[in-house]
This record gives structure tokens, C-alpha cells and sequence, in this order.
């Protein structure tokens, strides 16, 4: 390793070259070996040269930290500020300095210089740098005498020889003293920087940043020697090392030698990244090289903001006409382009500049030409691997990165850049190890923090992205980026009061930050608080009312709240501004569809399917678009017939279902399945009616019901969206359902008058067991039917030869709640699981996660204890478990049980077993005494490379299974009907109805554990319970506790007593004796038509 001297007299050449890149190489290697305020504030100065703002923000405030009273700090950190156009920042900035300054003994010059800057900034002068610090050229810092005069320096550095440098030490020195002589006739105007023959004019000031001031003083007969005299004991700044020139030298008109390397190089701490992921939301792959933390559109190397790169420009441009100016600016360029090292950096700044526009073909031809001359120069590599990344060129791209770290493995920036090239191909863990590796380097850098925790978020390592985006706060309390990023990653932990707070921090930094806003709308979202929602996307709006994720985001609020309308006019103004794209596509196609807009949900369907896309997301999209279609067709045929008729069950093709549940792709579906006819035929059929929308008092009085009724359906949780749509569903299904159980009991309770009567007649009483005629519930397969040749459709009510005795089955019971959901949200996959393809003979699986990863899932982790607590007895009782090929794992041995027992967590548990396992609970029987139904899985799978864990429970629908559940929901069906149809027929006696009340509870329990549809079962289970409680004369006036979700009562109850035990304590309180809902008009006449059920889903909405 060379010796501190020797790297010293190598910084000074270097700066007298003004070979600015070279001269930080040797500065960090300087500051490896000893941490010098001096040569941090050496470094920034020629950061500041480079142009490279945001490393001068970052060296001054670690000169700060280290000295809160550094004068010359404050001054660049000013400038760097008052260069990103950031003019607040700097003043505030300046006045703190000038604030030290007064207080304290101080260097004069630059207590003038401070006063100078804040005088201009109060004035808001449109100026630039060049015009802050006119005299400030060639002073110095505090000399050894610490005097100055008018701006001159007291010692000249003149007639030195080489054997000065034996006095020379290697601590730092302020290099401004080094290079700060030149000719008392130098000619300096409007900027424009010009060598003579045998000189090497660089303009610096005592503060090391002026770019194009005039000069005062300057000394002659420089040599190579003489550079080293100077150095001393003393801590010095570069500006001096390189002002000496000739009496002729020519400085004008704004052309400045130094090179425009800007935002490349620029690590921005609160800027664009690669790599971008949206808890929201939100993604993957080569995207994120476009994607932005901020909204920018252009990123460097290390940052995106663009100011940088359009003030250089700017700069490069203002250059006068007139004859003499243009003299200038060639006779400027040539003589710049005589010395390698400034040609090196006017070229790499104009490959940068050329990365900045977007220009990335001209920007490689220039680092190629750079690199030609020197194939290992980092920076160049670093251009062109940046320019490459842009171009989707990562594999290039990373090549790049990979010579920059041989040519230089201390390149922190290449190090970082190849991780961030590495995340954007899915390599997450060596993104993260370079990026670590980046780390080492700069150990307190906020910003490579900043960049690995997104990383970090983007890999759903969300522990690691809170430490590292906590970390990165605490070191710039002002990254707004990184406080919403930190709120996302929290809020995926489940840490949802933390996480709030994170997002309005980063709100609170920048009250026009978009991104953030759009986060927090997501976070409110997610937690089903709409109100805030809508409250920040009017804020997102007031800012910028072409912002097209806004309208996206709102359009997906409402369609979540049941507003199709209003969200149709939101997801049209966002793909006015964006029409390619496809989520906003999707979503409208599927409002259209869900009013019954056929024509216009097929257009958008159509257009889905036709978008180029560049991720699976969003591929997953076009595939449910294939389908969506499909039914909207189906639909808009069926729309003109009777309700009873629409039956997605029995009509649409087994595999069909199979596919649009799982969201495979439809190619198989297109070659084996028959289609639905074309939109022509179809809307012509199909076209609603005027009087589907005419409002009668019938239809008034139903609606008023049902929005009444259905609202009880709501969970009072974290995750559940209100949905006024959904509940008038739930309403119109539970009086229907009311309506037809009625007439089946009524008809069930005159056979048992007249079964009573003839055995009376006979002289003797006997207590009738009444068995229910049960539709065949024979498990669907490809090509079979859902309705039997008795039935109207799959559900109906049918007569039974000369008894005339309707006849209902559990299934018929629970199908019309069914199709009132299939109905009200067409984009839900919701099918009876019997009626899929016979490829589901191995189960079909739902599968609801707690844990996934070490994310929390917001909707279902409040069961989080409660299941493993049950997990636990399940692996005490039964004393093994099933690894993923269903064999058992013994658990009996070795004190497995009593560890299983003393598990906090399902980590724990994981650690014990030591491998991916299943459990199931059990339900006790009631069809037959002694028996146990298998219940709910609950899973524990370790998630590949990343830490964490899908815990989740699953439920796989076999055919044995479901025999199983068929034969209890018969059981408990026909109990129901006995208990009611008997003497407590038409009873308002509530006591006396005890037992029914039980009965319903003890059905809805099998029902839970029974999940026998593709997904929808909690909403259709507790709509079933009300319409049943309403037709034994009891309504549900009251609601579900907070907190309480029915189904999972159910799920992780071992016996339906305990259930029942679990939720009439708070059910029976609110129901209420009533026969006013017969008062009703009948829902199957007054909505008759499929169109007519449409119309009346959607007319809130108008």
C-alpha cells in the first residue's frame, strides 16, 4: 500500500490535472486509512467539480457530524442544494453556517462568502454558482498567520523545489492553497475556463466549489515541486492544489473545463431505484429499471433526480453568439481536449448527460470510446452497464458492474449497481450480497440502506427491509422514500401503527409526494378504511389530476365498496391518460359486466387480451379477462330468461371452471370446451329490458328489505371493505331463501297434522320421524348435469307425483345463496366444488394463509394464536402428522409432545418436527355416533430461500370427503326441519324455538367445516343463517361482534355443540321475533328475470 505522503503528492498532481475521478480515488483510499475532516471536505470539493451534488451533500454532513462548525462545509453543502434547485435548503444551510460563524472565531473570507451567498438567496437572484462569490477565487482558509486581505492570500507559492517535499507530512491539507495561483492579468468573464501554453488554470475558492468566479490573486513560475512545498501539518483545502496558470490566461462566457458528471455518480438517498415493489400492489423482473420510489423518470447510476442533468445541460448551452464568444468556446475546447485527463471527464460527463436524456445507444458509443483508450476505467464501466440496464440489458449490465469491481474492487458504486441489476433479474441473493458487499465500504451509508432495504422489500424479506430502511432514517431523517418503504414493510409485518406512522412521515417531508399518498391510500385499503382512502386520493388528485394510478386505485376502492358505477368513471379517466393499461382495463370490463354493460365488458376483455404485457401479474390478468369473457356472454344470453335458469353450475363446462378457478392458462379450454355464442347473437338476446329498471312499489319494498337485512352479513374486521352491493345481495338471497324454506316447512308440517290425525283414528299417537326427499347429490363430473330430472335447475323446488309435497334439499337451500353471489360479483370464481372437472377427484384445495412468508396476512392473522394453540392439541392427541407425500411423522418420542406444547410460535413447531408437515382437525358427528369427519388442514410449509412460513389452513373437497359432509348436512338438515315443522310450527314463542335455533347453528357448523365451494362459503354460510332464522320467525337485528369472524369459530371448533355454545352468546341476544318479512312481495316474481336481479344489484348506484 503506498504511504500517506506518497498518495498525497499524487492528490496534488492529480488536481493540479484536474483529473477530479482519480483525485477521489485517492481520497477514499486517504479516508480508509484515517478519517480526516479535511479530506472529506477535499473529496466534496471535488465531488463538486464532477458536479456530483448529492456526494457533496453526503461528504459535508459527515464533516458536519464530525465538526458542526466547519465553514467550508456549510458553503459547498449550500451549493450543492442551490445546484438541485433546492434554494430553500440551501439558504437554511448558509444562514446555520453564518449562525457558527458569528459565534465563534471564524475564517473571515468565508464568513464574507456566507454573507454573500445568503444576501443573493434572500434576493432570490436567479443566478448561478458562478456569480455568488466574485472575490472570492483565491483566498484561502485560515493560513498559518490566519490574516487575509481583500480576498488575497498572504503566502504565495512560488520557487519551490523538490526538496520541499521532505517537509511535506501526510495529514490533509486544503488543497485550494495548492492550486490556487495564477496570473494578476487573468481575464475571467461569464464562466468559460481557457488554458495557456504551459499553465494549469483551475478556478476554486477558499471554500473549494467556485465554478466560474473571478480570480484575484495568482503567482507565477510554478513547477511540479513547488505543489508539494506547501504541504504541511496543517489541514488545508483542495482548491488550492491547482490555480496556478499563466499571465494570459482567459476565462469566459460559461464554458467551464471542469466535466458534467452528474447524476450518474450521484447517490441520492431518497431517489429512483431499480427496483420497486407494491405491497399494494404491486412488481417483478425488468420493470423495475423503470420503475421509481419517486416519481422520475430517468435514473443514473445512483440516483434520479433530474435536476442535475438539466441544469449541466442548461449550462452547456448558454453560451453567447457573438463572434468572440464563439472564438472562445473552440479555442476552449481544444485546448481541452490537449489534456487526456479533462478530455476522460468531458467525455464520461457527456456519456452520463446522454444516460440522463434517455439516450442510451449514444451514451454506450461514448463510454465505448473512453473505454478503448482504457478498458478497466470503473467509471466509464459503470456509464455503460447503467446504459445497458436501461436498455433491459442487464446481463451486459452486470458484466459492466463485474470489470468495474476487478478494475476497482473498492467501487462501492459498481458494487451497488450490479445489485441492483441483479434484483432486477430475480437474483435476490446476490443483489443482496452485493450490495452488502457495497455496505462495507460506506458502513453508515443511508443511502445503500436505502437501496437494500427495498431490495429487501421486494423479496418479501420485510424483518430485513424494517432494519435496514430504519437504519437509513436515523442516519437522513429526510428520506422520504425510505420512511414509505419502511411503512410498506412494516405494515406486511403487521405492524400496522408503525407503519402509519411511516407513511404520514414521509407525507409529513414532502406534502406533494405522490407515491407516498398512493402507499397510505393502499395501507387504509387493506385495513378496509375507506373513509381515509378516499381521503388521500383526494389529495393524491389535488396535487396532480393525471395521475392515472389514483384513478386505479379509486376505481379498485369503489369496485370494493360495490360502486361499479362510480368506478367505471374513475378507471375511464385513468385509461385516458394510460390506455395500455390493463388493470384498469380488467377492473372496468369487470364493473361493466357485474351492471349487466355486456357490449362494453367484452370491448375491454377484448382489449386485455390483446395488450403486450411484461409480467406474470399482469399476464394472470389477461388470462381471467379469457374467462371473464366467457361468462359475460353466458350471462348476457341468460339474461332475458328466468333468474332460476342462470346456472353457471350446471351449464358451463366442468373444465372450464376447473381452469378459471386455479387461473390457468385457456388454451386447453379453447380446444376442448364448447364456447359460448358471439357477442352479436348474444347481446341481441340478450339486451336489458326498460322495464328491468322500472321501479315498482313491490320492487321498493324489497329493496328497502334487503339493504336492511343484507348489511348484517358484515365482519367488523381489519380486511373486510364494506360493500353495499354485497349486502343487498345477502338481503334479496335471505328473503328468497325465507320465502321457499317457508313453503317447504309449511308443506312438511300439514303431513305431520295429517300423520298425527290418522293416528289418532287408529287410537294411538306416534311420534313421526319425517325424512326429507333428498335431490341426488351425486359428485359432478365432465359432462354431467347439475339438475336432476326433477328439478328446474340446479336448486329449485319440484312436485313429487300425486302428493303434491315439495321437496328441498339441503344443497337446493344453500344454491340459492349461491347464484345470488355468482350474480352479484361475476369476476368471483364462486362454483360448487362437486361440479368441477373430475380432475379435482384428488381434492380441490382452498387455501387461506395466516403467515405467508413473514408477511402477515391482514384479513386472517388475528387467528394467528388461536390455530396454532390448535395445531398443538391436534399433535398431542393424535401423536404425528403428515409430511408433504402424506406419510406420517411420528411425534411420540424423544419429548416432541412436551416441546409441541411449549411452542410459542409456528416457527417453533417447525423447528421440532423438522420438515414441511399437515394436521387435520376433526368434527364429531352427528349422522353417526362415534365418528370423527376430518375438518380443516392446517399447514406449515417452510418458504424457500427468504426466512419465514405459510401457515395457512387448507381444505381439500375428495370425494370420500365430501360423502362424508353430504351425509351430515342431510343429517342436520332434516333435524332442522323436525324440529320446526312438528308443534313449534309458526311459533313466536322465543323459547319455545330453542331448539330450532340450535339446529341452524349445528347445520352452519358442518357447512363451515365443509367449504364445499371454490371460495365464497363464509358469505353464503351466514346469509343461509339468516334467511333461516327469518323462516322460523326470527331476524338478526344486531351485528357481528369486532373482532369476529363466523366461519373460523366454526373451522377451529372441534364438536358443533361448542359451537353453538361459541356464538349464541352473542347471536341469541340479537334476534328478535318477528313475522313481518312475510309481508314481503315474493323475490322470485318480482325479480324474475336474470336482467331484472342486475338491474336491481346496481341501482344504488345511479
Amino acid at each position: 500500500m503506498p504511504s500517506a505522503i506518497s498518495e498525497r503528492v499524487e492528490l496534488a498532481k492529480l488536481c493540479c490535472s484536474r483529473d477530479w475521478s482519480k483525485a477521489i480515488r485517492v481520497l477514499d483510499s486517504l479516508l480508509a486509512q484515517s478519517c480526516a475532516i479535511q479530506d472529506i471536505c477535499n473529496r466534496a470539493f471535488c465531488y463538486s467539480k464532477l458536479e456530483l451534488h448529492k456526494h457533496v451533500i453526503k461528504d459535508c454532513d459527515k464533516a458536519l457530524q464530525l465538526d458542526p462548525t466547519l465553514l467550508q462545509a456549510y458553503i459547498l453543502k449550500g451549493r450543492a442544494y442551490f445546484e438541485l434547485g433546492r434554494k430553500e435548503d440551501a439558504l437554511l444551510v448558509w444562514e446555520k453556517g453564518y449562525e457558527h460563524a458569528l459565534n465563534q472565531l471564524a475564517d473571515l473570507k468565508q464568513l464574507l462568502e456566507l454573507e454573500e451567498l445568503l444576501t443573493a438567496a434572500k434576493q432570490d437572484k436567479s443566478v448561478t454558482l458562478e456569480n455568488h462569490a466574485a472575490d472570492s477565487r483565491s483566498s484561502l482558509p485560515v493560513s498559518e498567520s490566519g490574516e487575509y486581505e481583500n480576498g488575497k492570500t498572504s503566502k504565495a507559492c512560488e520557487n519551490h523545489d523538490e526538496s520541499d517535499i521532505s517537509k511535506s507530512s501526510s495529514e490533509p491539507r486544503d488543497a485550494s492553497e495548492i492550486c490556487n495561483k495564477s496570473s494578476d492579468k487573468s481575464d475571467m468573464s461569464n464562466g468559460i475556463i481557457d488554458k495557456a501554453e504551459g499553465s494549469s488554470s483551475v478556478q476554486v475558492s477558499e471554500s473549494g466549489v467556485q465554478v466560474n468566479e473571478k480570480s484575484s490573486e495568482t503567482s507565477n513560475n510554478h513547477n511540479d515541486s513547488s505543489d508539494q512545498s506547501n504541504i504541511n501539518h496543517e489541514s488545508r483545502d483542495v482548491t488550492d492544489i491547482c490555480r496556478k496558470s499563466d499571465n494570459n490566461t482567459d476565462i469566459s462566457n460559461g464554458f467551464s473545463d471542469k466535466a458534467k458528471v452528474n447524476k450518474i455518480h450521484d447517490s441520492q438517498t431518497n431517489g429512483t431505484h431499480f427496483i420497486h415493489d407494491k405491497p399494494r400492489y404491486d412488481k417483478e423482473s425488468l420493470k423495475d429499471f423503470s420503475s421509481t420510489s419517486e416519481p422520475c423518470s430517468r435514473l443514473s447510476i445512483t440516483g434520479c433526480n433530474s435536476t442535475d442533468s438539466s441544469e449541466s445541460l442548461s449550462k452547456l448551452k448558454r453560451i453567447e453568439k457573438s463572434d468572440e464568444d464563439k472564438r472562445n468556446k473552440r479555442f476552449s475546447v481544444t485546448r481541452i481536449s490537449k489534456t487526456k485527463s479533462i478530455s476522460v471527464d468531458f467525455r464520461l460527463s457527456r456519456g452520463i448527460a446522454q444516460v440522463n436524456e434517455g439516450k442510451y445507444a449514444n451514451a454506450i458509443s461514448i463510454f465505448d470510446q473512453i473505454l478503448k483508450e482504457d478498458p478497466t476505467y470503473p467509471e466509464a464501466l459503470i456509464g455503460r452497464g447503467t446504459a445497458y440496464a436501461f436498455k433491459r440489458e442487464l446481463e451486459a449490465a452486470i458484466a459492466d458492474f463485474t470489470k468495474a469491481i476487478q478494475s476497482n474492487p473498492s467501487a462501492g458504486e459498481a458494487w451497488k449497481r450490479r445489485g441492483q441489476a441483479r434484483a432486477a433479474l430475480g437474483e435476490s441473493v446476490e443483489a443482496i450480497e452485493d450490495l452488502t458487499k457495497a455496505l462495507e465500504f460506506e458502513p453508515n451509508s443511508a443511502d445503500i440502506l436505502h437501496e437494500r432495504g427495498i431490495v429487501n422489500f421486494k423479496f418479501k424479506d420485510f424483518n430485513a427491509s424494517v432494519q435496514d430502511l430504519s437504519a437509513c432514517v436515523k442516519l437522513d431523517t429526510d428520506n422520504k422514500s425510505a420512511y414509505t418503504y419502511l411503512g410498506l414493510a412494516l405494515s406486511s409485518i403487521g405492524e400496522y401503527k408503525k407503519a402509519e406512522e411511516a407513511h404520514l412521515k414521509a407525507i409529513q417531508l414532502d406534502r406533494n409526494f405522490l407515491e407516498a399518498w398512493a402507499h397510505l391510500t393502499q395501507f387504509y385499503q387493506d385495513l378496509a378504511n375507506s373513509r381515509k382512502a378516499l381521503e388521500c386520493l383526494q389529495q393524491v388528485l389535488h396535487i396532480d389530476e393525471r395521475f392515472p394510478k389514483a384513478y386505479h386505485l379509486r376505481g379498485l376502492l369503489l369496485h370494493g365498496m360495490g360502486q361499479h358505477k362510480m368506478a367505471i368513471k374513475d378507471l375511464s379517466t385513468g385509461l385516458s391518460i394510460e390506455p395500455s393499461n390493463i388493470e384498469c382495463l380488467y377492473l372496468r370490463a369487470s364493473c361493466y359486466h357485474a351492471i349487466g354493460e355486456y357490449g362494453e365488458a367484452v370491448k375491454d376483455y377484448d382489449a386485455s387480451l390483446d395488450l403486450e404485457l411484461d409480467s406474470m401479474e399482469k399476464f394472470v390478468l389477461q388470462c381471467l379477462a379469457f374467462y371473464q369473457k366467457e361468462i359475460a356472454l353466458y350471462t348476457a344470453y341468460k339474461i332475458n330468461s328466468e333468474f332460476c335458469w342462470f346456472d353457471i353450475d350446471g351449464d358451463i363446462n366442468p373444465l372450464f371452471k376447473e381452469y378459471w378457478c386455479r387461473r390457468f392458462h385457456p388454451k386447453d379450454v379453447c380446444e376442448k370446451v364448447y364456447r359460448q355464442p358471439p357477442l352479436r347473437e348474444s347481446l341481441k338476446k340478450g339486451k336489458l329490458r326498460k322495464q328491468d329498471f322500472a321501479v315498482t312499489k313491490q320492487k321498493t319494498a324489497l329493496l328497502v328489505a334487503a339493504d336492511l337485512i343484507g348489511k348484517k352479513i358484515q365482519y367488523d374486521c381489519p380486511g373486510f371493505l364494506s360493500n353495499r352491493r354485497q349486502h343487498r345481495m345477502a338481503g334479496f338471497a335471505a328473503v328468497e331463501i325465507a320465502q321457499k324454506v317457508s313453503k317447504t316447512w309449511r308443506a312438511l308440517q300439514a303431513e305431520w297434522k295429517y300423520s298425527n290425525r290418522s293416528s289418532s283414528k287408529n287410537g294411538k299417537r306416534s311420534r313421526r320421524r319425517d325424512r326429507i326427499n333428498i335431490a341426488s347429490q351425486n359428485r359432478g363430473g365432465a359432462g354431467c348435469s347439475t339438475s336432476s330430472s326433477l328439478e328446474t335447475s340446479s336448486y329449485g323446488i319440484t312436485e313429487e307425483g300425486s302428493s303434491n309435497r315439495p321437496k328441498m334439499s339441503w344443497q337446493n337451500v344453500y344454491s340459492l345463496a349461491v347464484k345470488w353471489r355468482q350474480i352479484s360479483e361475476p369476476c368471483d370464481p364462486v362454483v360448487w366444488v362437486n361440479k368441477l372437472s373430475e380432475e379435482f377427484n384428488s381434492g380441490f384445495g382452498s387455501h387461506t394463509p395466516m403467515i405467508l412468508g413473514q408477511a402477515k396476512v391482514v384479513r386472517y392473522v388475528p387467528n394467528y394464536e388461536r390455530t396454532l394453540h390448535v395445531a398443538k392439541i391436534v399433535m398431542k392427541d393424535k401423536q404425528y402428522v403428515y409430511n408433504k407425500t402424506d406419510d406420517t411423522i411420528d411425534l411420540s418420542k424423544d419429548g416432541k409432545l412436551q416441546d409441541i406444547m411449549n411452542a410459542k410460535t409456528c416457527e417453533d413447531l417447525y423447528k421440532i418436527v423438522g420438515e414441511d408437515f399437515w394436521l387435520a382437525t376433526w368434527c364429531n358427528s352427528t349422522a353417526v355416533e362415534g365418528k370423527q369427519l376430518e375438518g380443516t388442514r392446517i399447514t406449515l410449509v417452510k418458504m424457500g430461500q427468504q426466512s419465514g412460513f405459510d401457515f395457512a389452513i387448507r381444505t381439500p373437497c375428495t370425494p370420500s370427503r365430501w360423502d362424508d359432509f353430504d351425509a351430515e348436512m342431510t343429517k342436520a338438515w332434516e333435524a332442522l326441519c323436525n324440529a320446526y315443522s312438528g308443534e313449534k310450527y309458526g311459533s313466536t314463542d322465543f323459547d319455545a324455538l330453542e331448539n330450532v335455533r340450535d339446529a341452524i347453528l349445528r347445520m352452519s357448523y358442518y357447512w363451515y367445516n365443509f367449504m364445499p365451494l371454490s371460495r365464497g362459503t363464509a358469505a353464503v354460510g351466514f346469509v343461509v343463517l339468516l334467511g333461516l332464522f327469518l323462516a322460523a320467525n326470527m331476524e338478526f337485528s344486531g351485528q357481528i361482534p369486532q373482532g369476529l369472524q363466523v366461519d373460523w369459530e366454526a373451522i377451529l371448533n372441534f364438536d358443533p355443540n361448542s359451537f353453538v355454545d361459541s356464538v349464541k352468546s352473542w347471536l341469541y341476544p340479537s334476534l328478535k321475533v318477528t313475522t313481518s318479512w312475510k309481508d314481503y312481495p315474493d323475490v322470485a316474481s318480482t325479480f324474475a328475470t336474470t336482467g331484472s336481479v342486475i338491474a336491481a344489484l346496481s341501482s344504488y348506484d345511479d
